[in-house]
């Protein structure tokens, strides 16, 4: 029961493991003895990521490039993690995107983007990632989700927080489908960020107030928050656990 967390000769793929959020979660489990391989769509950065990471925790890592949204593209993925580490025990789904956008104006074609990355780029790779899985009879697939997912917001998110919805009834349905194969499908669902892509509102004294004025904790989430829920979910410690959402929101969900 002490090594209940460890991830020791587990293979783990991290899709968007050159953002902020994937790469934290990326160098966590491998700090618990995970191999990591990272994937994204832009080669020299998940290239130095994987580099960065093998660093820091001495684990064996790997780059692959990908889009999420392509079929044949997570194909040639799911070959290449097989062919060079032998299979996958544990698959995060760490990308996604988010344009902001009053609901009565929305392009259709932004709409479809977000969709496309966030819902389809999840399926796709739960689809490809699952088969491997299923041959082996066991594994972990990790979704990120959102508070998003559950609370409205009128800001701009009516697409994102679509996305997240559905990400959530995935990974429900996914978890009934998946576990007579031993596949555990779970979610995390994070409240604000910050990464380089939202450290513009850390920044602004006024919208870093509004935001802490939410969360029950009082504090901005960061990408490092997430590492211990998503250890769980890829651990023997969740064995009886799937189709579940765990929030890391600072108690927002709570309130």
């Amino acid at each position: 029961m002490d090594q209940i967390f460890r991830l020791d000769n587990q293979i783990a793929v991290v899709l968007g493991g050159a953002g902020g959020i994937g790469e934290a979660i990326a160098t966590g489990l491998g700090q618990f003895g995970a191999k990591v391989i990272v994937a994204s769509r832009n080669q020299k950065t998940i290239t130095q990521v994987a580099k960065k990471i093998a660093k820091q925790t001495r684990t064996q890592t790997a780059s692959f490039q990908v889009d999420v949204t392509d079929e044949k593209s997570m194909e040639n993925l799911v070959k290449s993690a097989v062919d060079q580490f032998g299979t996958v025990d544990i698959l995060v789904n760490a990308m996604g995107v988010n344009i902001k956008c009053d609901a009565l104006e929305y392009p259709m074609e932004d709409w479809d983007r977000i969709f496309d990355v966030n819902v389809k780029g999840t399926m796709i790779a739960c689809k490809h990632f699952g088969r491997v899985m299923k041959s082996r009879g066991q594994g972990k697939i990790i979704n990120l989700s959102s508070v998003r997912g559950i609370r409205g917001d009128g800001q701009g998110n009516s697409a994102y927080c679509g996305t997240k919805g559905a990400v959530e009834l995935i990974t429900k349905a996914l978890a009934v489908e998946l576990a007579p194969h031993k596949i555990r499908v779970n979610a995390i669902g994070p409240a604000l960020i910050i990464t380089p892509g939202t450290i513009h509102i850390k920044q602004n004294p006024e919208s870093a107030e509004k935001y802490r004025s939410i969360i029950p904790l009082g504090k901005l989430g960061v990408p490092e928050d997430l590492i211990g829920a998503c250890v769980f979910l890829a651990s023997k410690a969740s064995s009886f656990v799937t189709g579940q959402t765990i929030y890391v929101d600072g108690g927002l969900t709570a309130s």
